[in-house]
């Protein structure tokens, strides 16, 4: 079984080795709405060409090309991609090789190649003999989207490590036995894409590295929403992600696919949403986010674009926590909407630790009150109000209608939608 070390040599005596670079044909499926593409990736994996056995080396999976370009619908800012992916392991020993990137990428322009940064994970050789290293699946996550990328033939190997000596850390010469076991590395047979680009944190061996972006899924949330005119019911896409900084944990929840048109020229400054991220699992409470004010006037029958809502959570509790789509409230021109799930949607599961002053709940901690979204329980109300682009969010959710001084704001129907 492989074991993902630390990203630096431990106790390496290693002779260097330099690139192998491998092609294979590759189907690539994008995020929905975008047809599926077929094409070639070239991979140059670097590792020691000899260690020993009991040492921990570092392996770097460097893309010399990736299969797909960026689909012809938006451009990508400069780091805003992140890749990950799985080597194959075989030989002295077998398994899966997690490898992960850094989100750093120069500016894509609409049809552009990806520019992937260097994927690195770190291996612990537990047996004498070849290890071999084949280039397997990967996913590019960009913006909260991911595209899942898989071989569809043989792929040789890229990468050879000699591995000499004994180890009372390996008894087995199959490398099926490890210091303590890690969860994110598992045999796998097939070339399919089988995790995560932005997993929950999970236990490892003492000083793997830990992953700091985490993608939540999409869910499709039914609000009521109690306007000015009345009460109202629609379904919009939300989708939480989280960065991980210390014990804390920076928020970024994204409307997706819902537009509305506004009736009336909107100064600037006159919009604002917000929302209280609802806590469950191992945590209870809420996390306050919020988007920025319009910063342009809007004209009659443009879109209204909402903004990313972000926020600070830090938790109060160990263990798993689970971040939903809570209440919604709009702001605009002295008049509020509040708009209020009909289900608990979880997007997000995160494995939390608990931190001095955050979030109330779980049962270790002998409970409390919930914090609420206004920042004076626990501390959770650090937000940030800057606009970071992205993927941005067009609407709220269909079928709701927002009454601003005179004017009223109308969502387009499900079938106009994009």
């Amino acid at each position: 079984m492989v074991a993902v070390g630390t990203g630096a040599l431990l106790g390496l005596t290693a002779v260097p080795a330099m690139a192998a670079e491998v092609s294979y044909t590759t189907h690539c499926v994008p995020p929905a709405g975008i047809p599926p593409v077929d094409g070639t990736t070239k991979v140059a994996v670097t590792a020691p060409a000899t260690a020993k056995v009991g040492d921990t080396v570092d392996v770097v999976w460097k893309f010399v090309q990736a299969a797909s370009k960026n689909p012809d619908i938006i451009d990508l800012p400069a780091n805003s991609v992140q890749p990950s992916g799985t080597l194959k392991v075989s030989g002295a020993q077998s398994g899966d090789l997690a490898m992960t990137g850094p989100r750093e990428n120069p500016a894509i322009p609409k049809g552009g190649a990806m520019v992937l940064a260097d994927m690195k994970g770190s291996l612990k050789l537990t047996a004498p003999g070849e290890v071999k290293l084949t280039p397997d699946a990967y996913v590019v996550n960009a913006m909260g989207t991911n595209t899942e990328c898989a071989p569809t033939q043989a792929v040789a190997q890229a990468a050879t490590i000699t591995v000499t000596g004994g180890s009372s850390d390996s008894p087995s010469p199959s490398g099926s036995s490890s210091p303590s076991p890690s969860p994110s590395l598992s045999p796998s047979p097939s070339p399919s894409v089988s995790q995560s680009p932005s997993p929950s944190p999970s236990p490892s061996v003492t000083g793997s590295p830990e992953p700091t972006d985490f993608t939540g899924k999409v869910v499709e949330v039914p609000y009521t929403c109690q306007s000015p005119l009345g009460e109202k019911k629609a379904t919009s896409p939300v989708q939480i992600n989280a960065t991980k900084s210390g014990g804390s944990y920076a928020l970024t929840v994204q409307f997706k696919k819902s537009v509305m048109n506004s009736p009336a020229d909107i100064p600037a400054g006159s919009v604002k949403p917000s929302m209280e991220v609802k806590l469950g699992g191992a945590d209870t409470g809420t996390v306050h986010v919020e988007g920025p004010l319009n910063s342009a006037p809007i004209k009659t029958n443009d879109p209204i674009e909402i903004p990313d809502l972000k926020g600070t959570y830090k938790p109060g509790a160990t263990g798993e926590s689970t971040l939903a789509p809570g209440v919604l409230l709009i702001e605009a021109l002295g008049t509020k909407t509040t708009c209020t799930p009909d289900q608990s949607l979880v997007s997000l599961t995160l494995k939390t630790q608990e931190q001095e002053g955050g979030a109330s709940g779980g049962t270790s901690t002998g409970g409390g009150s919930a914090a609420g979204g206004t920042g004076t329980s626990g501390g959770l109300a650090d937000t940030g109000a800057e606009n970071h682009g992205g993927l941005k969010a067009l609407g709220l959710v269909a079928g709701t209608a927002i009454l601003l001084g005179g004017a009223v704001f109308t969502f387009l129907p499900k079938r106009r939608t994009r």
